[in-house]
């Protein structure tokens, strides 16, 4: 399948065939002319082995068959790949070789599964199990006229066989052992699709198959459910903020109070960060930063409240004495002071206050001004010494990525690309990203993926958490290279992609979504041409497009005479959208949903029946 959304046939018996389009196997003599396929009824042509310059080796009009006595340790071979059961070999009506391989539907499932579905999570791969078994009984003999029951490619199922075998796939397979979908008592045609892009669509409106239980359902967890294993809550109180642009100094006094500055986070709010800061706050201030500096030799002045000697007495903490004077001549400083009141700035502070403008540690007032001889704000101060913090690699702030995990406990995925488990303080500060801005919240509610900063204390547990959302959103799905893609064609490929569906049109100039299905997926493209109009609708709009989906908008890009010269596809998914969604599927089993439910999210009204 194209990556997990290709269905396959199976027969209701134990003895299944499959075939495969192999391109050399050992029973023929022909390897450019063999088609592994699944044996459905017994051919009527004959087959003729031939050495080179000899006369005939084997003349039969019966399949030939290949065996093992000993399947367990001496499987039968194809293209040095193992398989179970037997392999027949006979002549077909196109003047080339099939082979088939016979084998009982749990086996044939077993090869199925590990290719469709790779993830490692068993009520997935038990969902998967139950989708390839089910879509075998109900195609079985899709293909009896050529003598087979299903393809082992993405016509049918991707299947191969014994190699590709995994302990926890065959697991999957033997816990569901019978089992298949059904509605009304009938096993139902088991569509599954790789990515669907968050929702999938009515098999009527893709595949011209109105069936009740192949219905556009979201691929998601329902509701506020769907956050529930990934809640967190913290019962410190948030910081009170009333104008926006104050936002950022919630955040720094966040990140001072976990870093050991004395601030009375229970009073931390806008009016007094507006309020101007006192000397003995700012002296505390910056001694703790010394501190963390391991500058041992600091002592901060008495008089350090105001811009210029506050920049001196803090370049003085992180970096020592003269820095800014040896790095910075008077024509520096005064090309960086070149504001309303630079010319405030006392000779002895210009290059510290230039040293800290430039590294955007210090910044102007809306009127671009400084207000050199004004005491600074507690805010100001604050911002100043985050800022420096961080240019210091002092804030030990970590960073990493939300993973799934259905106990309920935090994953953390680090840069190092292993996943930990966390616990969170129930004093944390926690902040969570919307638009530009960060805002603290007393809960968080995560679906795994989202990109977090995480501070962690000295007991281990996390005390400063931010969140910013999962680029692919919330659907189960979302863990899918293919949940968002863009595309871009120029009217010349379009042209050349669509030219073998619509005819009569002349040259392409636009295309329009002309319908949407129920899951917003194209299902009617008009294709407008310099002599006409034609529609390309339902399945075939994907595969004329060459594109992964049809859950797709659409914009252009104009030449310098305002004519379309090429269309942007902005899309999610990856397959036909239809049924089961194999990355939805593993999605739904890290948040703790077993197999039925996640069958059920997918198949509307179906039961889960026993067959043996």
């Amino acid at each position: 399948m194209e990556s997990c959304h290709h269905k396959e046939a199976a027969s209701a018996n134990p003895s299944l065939a499959q075939s495969d389009m192999s391109s050399g196997a050992k029973p023929a003599a022909s390897s450019s002319k063999i088609k592994l396929t699944s044996r459905a009824s017994s051919p009527s042509r004959e087959i003729i082995a031939f050495a080179r310059g000899a006369s005939p080796m084997l003349h039969s009009s019966a399949p030939l068959v290949f065996a093992s006595s000993d399947e367990k340790n001496a499987p039968v071979r194809l293209n040095d790949k193992p398989y179970r059961g037997k392999i027949e070999v006979f002549a077909n009506t196109h003047g080339n070789v099939t082979v088939v391989n016979v084998i009982g539907l749990e086996d044939y499932v077993r090869g199925v599964v590990p290719n469709e579905l790779s993830y490692p999570a068993l009520e997935a791969l038990k969902a998967q199990a139950i989708a390839a078994r089910t879509y075998a009984v109900k195609n079985r003999g899709q293909f009896a006229s050529e003598g087979f029951d299903l393809l082992p490619t993405t016509r049918s199922q991707v299947y191969r066989g014994l190699s590709s075998e995994t302990p926890l796939t065959s697991r999957a397979v033997d816990e569901t052992r019978g089992m298949v979908a059904t509605y009304n008592g009938e096993p139902i045609n088991a569509l599954y699709t790789s990515t669907c892009g968050g929702r999938t669509e009515d098999a009527a409106n893709i595949f011209n198959e109105d069936v009740p239980y192949l219905r556009g359902r979201e691929c998601a967890v329902e509701g506020k459910a769907a956050f529930a294993p990934f809640t967190i809550k913290s019962s410190r109180d948030v910081i009170e903020i009333k104008d926006e642009q104050d936002l950022i100094y919630a955040r720094d006094a966040a990140l001072l109070g976990i870093s050991g500055f004395n601030l009375p986070l229970d009073k931390v709010s806008s009016s007094w960060l507006a309020s101007h800061v006192s000397e003995s706050e700012v002296r505390e201030w910056l001694n703790t930063f010394a501190r963390l500096n391991h500058n041992a030799a600091f002592k901060a002045p008495d008089d350090a409240a105001k811009p210029p000697a506050f920049s001196t007495a803090l370049i003085s903490a992180g970096y020592g004495d003269a820095r800014a004077d040896t790095l910075f001549n008077n024509a520096d400083a005064d090309y960086l002071l070149s504001f309303r009141d630079g010319g405030e700035v006392p000779g002895p502070n210009r290059a510290d206050v230039a040293m800290l403008l430039r590294d955007g540690m210090l910044s102007l007032f809306a009127d671009a001004t400084l207000r050199p001889k004004e005491t600074m704000t507690r805010s100001r101060v604050l911002h100043a010494i985050v800022r420096m913090l961080a240019s210091r690699n002092l804030l030990a702030l970590q960073k990493g990525t939300t993973r799934p995990a259905a106990s309920g406990v935090m994953m953390l995925r680090s840069n190092k690309g292993k996943d930990l488990p966390v616990a969170v303080s129930n004093r944390a500060f926690l902040f969570r990203q919307f638009g530009e801005n960060l805002y603290q919240m007393k809960t968080l509610a995560l679906v795994g993926g989202e990109p977090v900063t995480f501070h962690v204390d000295a007991k281990g547990d996390v005390d400063y958490l931010e969140v910013r959302p999962a680029n692919n959103g919330a659907a189960a799905d979302r863990f899918s290279s293919l949940s968002n893609w863009t595309a871009q064609l120029n009217l010349g490929a379009v042209q050349a992609r669509l030219g073998r569906s619509v005819r009569g049109i002349g040259p392409i100039i636009d295309l329009r979504i002309a319908k949407q299905g129920t899951s917003r997926r194209v299902i009617d493209l008009e294709v407008i041409g310099a002599q006409g109009v034609a529609h390309i609708r339902g399945g075939r709009i994907r595969s004329a497009l060459g594109l992964r989906e049809q859950l797709f908008v659409i914009d252009r890009v104009y030449d310098d005479r305002n004519r379309v010269s090429a269309f942007i596809f902005t899309g999610r998914g990856w397959g036909h959208g239809v049924g089961m969604c194999q990355f939805g599927a593993y999605g739904l089993a890290k948040q703790g949903l077993n197999v039925e439910q996640i069958l059920k999210t997918y198949y509307t009204g179906i039961e889960l029946t026993k067959l043996y």
